[in-house]
């Protein structure tokens, strides 16, 4: 028997999941018949997969080459990548909420067209500008005593940021609101959708960025950016052409229920609500008389102000209002524990990576360990699926947090084990004796401090954006963060590199399983009038905490600094855990409860 509502009783509004073994016979049998493979290459299923790869692998290849193209225009320097990572982060932030919103209030495939369509184009134009200005680079920088140049540094940062806003309106809704109703309010069919499209980005997250370096590197930035161009356009036109097809099958995506239905439903899955916004901008809520009579003054007054300031104190409104939702979810902790996640130099990211060339690590030994880090990650998927099913989703996310951090651990020794470059008397107070002349080393000339001791000059420039795309938690693009540090140099000890890069390659298993599983937990509990508002404070979260963490960075940006970088994120991800064991405390409490009424 079904244990969700008849969608047509509660406005299309799913009260309750189907447990996975509802439809398992019939799935089994479906499979079994001739034909069963056509029928499956035309389903919804397998076109959201198609389409969700296409739109990935040109995401992944987006943020790789225009890192490496800033830094080209800008003379090998990170001062373009800075900016574009900072306007990213700092867009995201501040309109998280209204993408979401806007996402609730407009039909599913206007949305998915519309974010396909403005991001797509975004990356055409902006290919387009890059080439030019690559092509006639000296000509464009004597026009207007350079500041054309300027312009179109603008113009790109700008093209690329819409375009990286629109990624994010289509991750919302089709990763956390399509998939939920494609697969029918199963869980288990939900589970499975969640675990391949991350697998599908584990893969493009290697491969992408691969490919479209390969291009550059045998032909030309120039060439780089037409195949770059010539991709979105091939991709615009097959995604646009699989969503409507989706969208047509899975009449249930054309369904969005009304205020009343959507209401009555949260309050019976338990979920809190924000206030109903109309069209027309009004908040159907209930309230006292007096806080009716002190809102009626207060709309008289917004009704005497410019148009323009009416509009941004309703767009500031919506914002109050999705954060409000978001603290207000019974899912708020384990949000929260995600976005906390982010905070970490433990990731092949920019900043490990340049860490590890100064501790003389290979560009050829890294990518073997980034594949390999690929092939934990693509573990930590398969784990997801078993544990869920074999203890539950809450449990699931209880098991993968134990074993990230006990991995975590091995980070946390290598920081104290031989080889390591950290020096803990950095954090002392450092007193300038210069009057008493270092000790003299044993066949002659100056002792190095401990201060100098690992030290490297730094310099040059990265092929990483500040900021890259962070639909998952870790990214893997190959980059090297101290450009003129020599990768030669030899620590004294491999002990503390191996221990790190053990524990984090060893710790995305958990990362991943836990990534999945607090996906999953979103798309559950929120209810479907306000996941749009919820997953855009949800990334407006996980930027704010990515972006701490490169301000510690900033703070501490020598190698032997590193150790204590580790140290700190692993009381971030210890923090991040804690949020969830207080929420799966309380979910298994509420649980209880309900089987003894």
């Amino acid at each position: 028997m079904s244990l969700r509502a008849d969608a047509s009783e509660s406005g299309g509004v799913v009260v309750e999941y189907e447990s996975e073994d509802v439809r398992e016979p019939s799935i089994k049998r479906s499979r079994s018949q001739p034909g069963s493979a056509l029928i499956y290459l035309r389903g919804p299923k397998f076109l959201i997969y198609v389409s969700g790869a296409l739109s990935m692998w040109g995401d992944r290849m987006w943020h790789f080459a225009i890192s490496v193209f800033l830094i080209e225009l800008y003379g090998r320097n990170l001062l373009l990548t800075a900016v574009f990572g900072l306007v990213v982060a700092g867009s995201v932030l501040l309109v998280g909420a209204l993408i979401g919103d806007w996402v609730d209030r407009n039909p599913r495939n206007k949305v998915a067209h519309a974010s396909l369509f403005i991001q797509n184009v975004s990356v055409t134009v902006c290919s387009i500008v890059l080439m030019l200005v690559f092509s006639y680079k000296q000509w464009i920088e004597q026009i207007w005593d350079g500041w054309l140049t300027v312009v179109c540094y603008t113009v790109v940062i700008v093209l690329a940021d819409v375009a990286n806003l629109a990624s994010t309106a289509l991750t919302i809704a089709i990763q956390r609101d399509w998939i939920v109703v494609i697969t029918g309010y199963n869980r288990g069919h939900l589970a499975g959708m969640n675990a391949t499209m991350r697998r599908i980005d584990q893969v493009t997250n290697i491969l992408a960025p691969l490919a479209v370096g390969q291009v550059m590197t045998l032909a030309s930035n120039v060439v780089g950016c037409g195949f770059i161009l010539g991709w979105n356009v091939v991709s615009l036109i097959v995604e646009f052409f699989f969503l409507s097809r989706v969208y047509r099958i899975v009449p249930a995506l054309s369904v969005k229920p009304p205020g009343a239905d959507v209401e009555e439903a949260c309050l019976q899955s338990g979920a809190r609500r924000r206030p109903h916004v109309t069209r027309s901008g009004a908040r159907e809520t209930q309230a006292p008389p007096e806080e009716l009579a002190e809102r009626s003054l207060s709309l008289k007054a917004v009704a005497g102000l410019p148009l323009c300031f009416q509009r941004l104190r309703q767009l500031l409104s919506t914002c109050r209002d999705g954060w409000t939702a978001y603290y207000q979810q019974d899912v708020f902790l384990a949000g929260m524990g995600l976005a906390f996640l982010y905070t970490t130099v433990l990731g092949f990211d920019c900043i490990t990576t340049g860490y590890a060339y100064t501790q003389g690590i290979s560009g050829s030994l890294l990518s073997l360990l980034m594949g390999v880090s690929a092939i934990t990650g693509l573990m930590g998927t398969v784990m997801f699926t078993k544990l869920r099913k074999a203890y539950g989703l809450v449990n699931t996310g209880v098991i993968s947090s134990c074993l990230h951090l006990g991995c975590l651990l091995l980070c946390v020794c290598s920081v104290f084990a031989p080889g390591s470059p950290v020096d803990l008397r950095l954090l002392m107070p450092y007193t300038d004796n210069s009057s008493a002349p270092p000790p003299a080393a044993p066949g002659g000339g100056r002792m190095a401090s401990p201060r100098e001791k690992h030290s490297y000059p730094l310099g040059g420039g990265s092929n990483q954006p500040l900021l890259p795309d962070r639909s998952s938690i870790h990214w893997t693009n190959n980059t090297v963060l101290f450009d003129n540090v020599p990768s030669g140099t030899a620590p004294e000890s491999y002990i503390s590199i191996i221990l790190l890069f053990l524990g984090v390659i060893t710790a995305r298993v958990g990362l991943w399983s836990f990534d999945l599983t607090v996906t999953q937990l979103l798309q559950e509990s929120i209810c479907e009038s306000e996941r749009g508002v919820v997953n855009g404070v949800q990334s407006s979260m996980n930027y704010l905490m990515d972006l701490l963490h490169f301000i510690m960075v900033i703070a501490a940006p020598q190698p032997q600094h590193f150790g204590i970088l580790v140290i700190i994120s692993v009381l971030f991800i210890t923090a991040g855990h804690t949020m969830y064991f207080l929420y799966a405390r309380k979910a298994k409490r509420k649980s209880r409860q309900r089987r003894d009424t």
